[in-house]
């Protein structure tokens, strides 16, 4: 659960933005999107090897 605590005599548009980006940093969004639609196993693991392959060349780019 995301919250905040106001601080004294503090704006509520900078209490909303930190919020927000406290809300972004959870990972919340992230976790209901990929909640929201089912993917096979074989699909994910397809993708996890993809992503782990474009890792390695950026790591290897800047080296």
């Amino acid at each position: 659960m995301v919250g905040i605590t106001l601080q004294e005599s503090e704006n509520i548009d900078r209490a909303l933005k930190r919020f927000k980006k406290k809300y972004e940093r959870s990972g919340i969004l992230k976790e209901y999107k990929k909640r929201t639609f089912y993917t096979k196993p074989s699909v994910e693991k397809r993708m996890n090897e993809i992503k782990a392959k474009r890792r390695a060349s950026k790591e290897n780019r800047h080296d």
